[in-house]
């Protein structure tokens, strides 16, 4: 069985980074200094001469053998293995579910101070209202 290894697409893996990234075409031409269109071209491009590779790897916060070896496979398992309870669709959408990371015990002393003042507070109203009849009966 001989299997050939297919070229990289460049200008694609630049423009799969830059929409991870998200990024717009606009955006990354003024940061590298070329036109929207340039840009296009390039995404467009099998292959990018090192020296607009470099920048544009600075731009969008990778290194240029990044872009040069992307693949959306490895992208998608990455984010499967590095984010706990992550579900990915082989559809067109794709969901991720995000477990909760708080302390129950800290909820419950929470609720149990909000609770606290709370009866503080009614404690105080009746207080008030106790001392507001007993001046009132007094008065008669």
């Amino acid at each position: 069985m001989n299997t050939t290894a297919k070229p990289k697409h460049i200008g694609r893996n630049i423009s799969r980074i830059r929409e991870l990234r998200g990024m717009k075409q606009e955006a990354l031409a003024i940061a590298i200094g070329v036109s929207q269109q340039s840009v296009s071209n390039i995404e467009g491009s099998e292959n990018v001469d090192e020296e607009k590779l470099n920048a544009i790897a600075e731009v969008l916060g990778v290194s240029a053998e990044a872009i040069k070896n992307y693949n959306d496979e490895t992208v998608l398992n990455n984010i499967q293995n590095n984010y706990e309870g992550a579900v990915i669709n082989s559809g067109p959408t794709a969901s991720v579910n995000h477990n909760c990371t708080f302390n129950p015990l800290d909820k419950l002393i929470e609720a149990y101070e909000e609770n606290k003042k709370l009866y503080e507070r009614l404690l105080q109203a009746d207080k008030e209202k106790i001392e507001y009849l007993e001046n009132f009966i007094k008065g008669k």
